[in-house]
């Protein structure tokens, strides 16, 4: 459920009480539709958890690598991603922490 809460503030671009009857309806079909849209992005999120839960046991890879191998896939950033690797990788060779 979604629900919006108005709190008013010191200075107004706009008053909310004095809005038009079309107004008020352009506003209540952006926050339904909104709400519809974070709804719609909680579920698939939910279903890509699972997915990559199930895939990651038949695979015996744990569900944190295939997120984070989803992430920058998406973002198309395995370059900057192995650059920031490489940027650990250096600091915990100079203070010796590396196996």
């Amino acid at each position: 459920m979604c629900t919006l809460f108005y709190q008013p503030y010191q200075e107004k671009t706009m008053s909310l009480y004095s809005i038009s009857t079309e107004e008020k309806a352009k506003l209540k079909q952006l926050v339904d539709e909104g709400c519809s849209v974070l709804q719609e992005m909680e579920d698939l999120k939910g279903g890509l958890k699972d997915t990559v839960k199930a895939i990651a046991e038949e695979l015996d890879i744990k569900p944190a690598v295939l997120n984070k191998a989803i992430s920058i896939a998406h973002k198309a950033k395995l370059s900057e991603a192995k650059q920031d690797f490489e940027d650990v990788e250096t600091v915990l060779e100079a203070v010796g922490r590396t196996l």
